[in-house]
Order: C-alpha cells, then structure tokens, then sequence
C-alpha cells in the first residue's frame, strides 16, 4: 500500500480526502481555506503580541505536518489556536498593544505544550481514544473551553476602554463581525473577522487619520517593507513557570482535535479514528516547530471545516495548496507590515467577539451533547471549573505558579473523575467527546 493516496481525479458533488479537483478548481479552492481562517489566525498572534507573519508562515508549515503525519488522509488546515492567549498573558504580562517584549519565555512554554501534545499522540496511537473520552467527556471540555472564554474577559474590557472615539471603533468592529456573521451568506459568515478589521480600519482612518480624534494609523514601517525577504524569528527561553502554565493547553488543543476528526468522519462517513493518535502528533510537532521559529501554538480550524460542509469538497491536496500559499505570504514583509498597522480599538472591539465567542460555543457543546445538569457531578465540575478560570485563581509553589487556565484545568479533570467514584455509569458518563 501507498503511504499517501493517489488521489483520482473527481468531478462529483462531493470530492473524498483520498481524490482531488482539477488543478484549476483546486488552487482557488485553496485560496478560500486560506481566506478562512486568516482571519482567526492572524487576530491570535496580534492579542498576543507576536508576530502575525510568523503564525501565517508557521500555519502553513504546521499544515504540511499534520498532512504527512495523517499520510494525507484527514483533510484540515492549522491555525493559531486562541487557547494560548491566557497562558502568554499571563506569562509575559503582556498590555496588548505592540511587539511582546517577553516572547522567549512563551515560547519555551509553547514547545513544552507541543511535546506533552506529542507524547499524548504517541498513547493514543498505541493505545486507542477510549481512555481520552472517559477522561474528557463533554462536561469537562466544554468546562475548560469556557473557563479560557471567560478568563480572557479582562483583556477584552481593557482593550474597549478608553476615549469616546476608541470605544466607537471597537463597537463598529464588534457590531460589523456580529452583524456579518448573523445576516452574511455562508461565505460572509466564515470570513465576518476579516470584514470587522475592514471596518474597523476605515473607522479609524476616518475619525483618526481625517479628523484626529484617534492616534492615526502609521505607514511608514508598510511603505518601507520590502515585498520578499525573510522573516524575523525568535527564540524560546525554557521557564519551569510557563512551562507549567502552558503545557496544559494540550489538553485542550486534544479536545479540540479529537472532536475535529470525529466531525470529518461523520463528514466524509469515513472512520477516521486510527488516524486521531497521528492526527495529535501531527499537530503537537506544528506547535513544537511554530515555538522554536517565533510562531504560536497552532490547532484544527473549524472555519475550515465550515468550508468544507459547504462546498463538499474534502480533498486533502486543498489544504497542500493553502500551506504553500501560506508559506509564500510569511516570507513577504510588506504582509506582516500591512498586519501590524490595524489599530488598538480594532483588536479590542475582535477581543469582545472572539473570547466571548470561546466562552459560548462551549454553552453550545453541553447542549448538543445533552449534558444532564441535573446531576451533581456535572453542575459541580462545571461551576468549580467556571470560577476559578473567571476568577483566575492562581497557585504558587516556590518558583512554580499555575495560572487561573491551569487550575481551571485540573479543577476540571479531578472534580469530574472523583465525584464518578462509588456510582453507577449513566448515558452521560459515557457519552463520547463532542463530533
């Protein structure tokens, strides 16, 4: 057997992971991936403080990772995964505006959440999902997500507050990425962040640039950026601190993951669960190599899954295509210099809609799952989990500190697993991970 597919030429409706397009309906198709999740992947780095070329570059390189470790069988593109922002912030204090001026040390914490992410890869190949989802059941993911949704809330508020020009900005931009993804067509609603900065850029440039009520946006760096020439990498500085912040991010990003592959597999009614250990050290590599360079830790995109429901093509050769653009972007300066002209109250109004979106998807997932509150153990977890992430409730050990994500985490697992001791499985219990 081949490692990778052959990849027959398709002209049905539908287009399976193991066929392709023709090159001239391909390599737009992959244009639309990339248009997808830019959006997303480019507003995690900037709330960071990183360097938004780099998660682009870095995101396609994960790509082609994560496509040779699933030997071309699981189609899906990585982005920037917003599960980190918590962690950095609280790493490297970061104040939200500008270049991160402790990036090393976060990124020492994000190679040690790839390598834990790896490791984890490694168990579930050999052993199967099994395990993962009596761990993880959809309580306590949906538990954590939320608990990250909520822990952000401050950033957002501090990045909304300030004079009556700034705060109009941030509500154009918030209202413009609401107001897309309510009444847009399916196109418009997958890339409603990217019409928020559109926007938000014009508000500025009107009540900054034009009438001087705002700081204008400054093109000097953009009109001096070479359009080719190679990026400027960073790098990771190990911290036992971030370290044991950010490494338990890979619980998370396993979460996401295996729901991600689950979803495609009911997608494509192909079983692809052997590929889940493979399809986590594929991502948990990505984030390795993304810290190393500079970039963030990356995750499966559900944007990109949104596409893929849509068009009905699933073709992991569109994803191939998507990385190189990706990759051809990162090593243009003037990309990056376009990248970080958008303005403060344009991050801070996207802050408002992206975290508060993390917190209610994860309301979502309790709901589709039927998660009973009812019983104790659930309100429990849940309520434990919610107030320590919200509350960011931090626990020091000498020179070791878990932030308000990591206790949240670790409330979650153990509340979950010890009020399950002594009682007899029920549906809930043993319902699967979130498809």
């Amino acid at each position: 057997m081949w490692y990778f597919p052959k990849w027959r030429v398709s002209r049905e409706s539908v287009v399976m992971p193991d066929e392709r397009l023709p090159w001239a309906s391909g390599v737009p198709m992959g244009v639309q991936h990339l248009v997808a999740m830019s959006g997303s992947t480019i507003l995690g780095p900037l709330l960071m403080g990183f360097d938004p070329n780099l998660a682009i570059l870095f995101s396609g390189i994960g790509t082609l990772v994560f496509f040779i470790c699933t030997a071309g069988r699981v189609p899906s593109y990585l982005g920037s995964s917003f599960s980190f922002i918590a962690g950095v912030i609280a790493v490297t204090g970061y104040a939200g505006t500008g270049p991160n001026p402790d990036i090393g040390a976060a990124l020492g914490g994000i190679v040690a959440c790839g390598a834990l992410y790896v490791l984890i890869g490694i168990i579930v190949q050999m052993t199967g999902t099994g395990w993962i989802e009596k761990l993880m059941p959809p309580a306590v993911t949906a538990a954590i997500g939320a608990a990250i949704g909520l822990n952000l809330a401050p950033v957002a508020v501090q990045g909304v507050e300030g004079t009556g020009p700034h705060m109009a900005v941030a509500f154009i931009t918030l209202c413009t990425v609401a107001l897309a993804s309510t009444y847009g067509t399916v196109a418009t609603r997958r890339v409603s962040i990217l019409f928020g900065i559109a926007v938000g850029y014009v508000a500025v440039l009107v009540l900054g640039n034009g009438a001087g009520l705002l700081p204008p946006i400054d093109f000097t760096q953009l009109r001096a950026a070479p359009w080719l020439g190679m990026p400027q990498f960073h790098r990771p500085e190990f911290s036992p601190r971030a370290i044991m912040l950010l490494a338990p991010v890979a619980l998370i990003l396993v979460a996401e993951n295996l729901g991600h592959i689950k979803a495609i597999g009911a997608m494509t009614g192909r079983n692809l669960d052997g590929y889940v250990g493979r399809g986590f050290i594929g991502d948990g590599l990505a984030t390795m190599i993304s810290g190393a360079g500079g970039g963030t830790g990356v995750t499966t995109y559900v944007e990109n899954m949104g596409v893929m429901a849509v068009t009905r093509v699933f073709s992991t050769l569109i994803f191939v295509i998507a990385a190189f653009i990706a990759i051809l972007l990162g090593f243009s300066p003037k990309f990056g210099a376009l990248l970080r002209t958008i303005p403060a109250p344009v991050l801070g109004g996207l802050s408002v809609a992206v975290f508060g979106l993390i917190a209610a998807a994860m309301a979502r997932l309790w709901v589709d799952n039927k998660v009973d509150f009812a019983d104790p153990r659930n309100l429990f977890t849940v309520g434990i989990t919610l107030v320590l992430g919200a509350g960011d409730f931090s626990i020091t050990f000498g020179e070791f500190a878990i932030g308000g994500i990591g206790t949240a985490t670790l409330a979650a697992l153990i509340t979950y697993q010890l009020l399950g001791i002594g009682r007899a499985a029920t549906p809930a219990d043993t319902r699967k991970a979130p498809d």
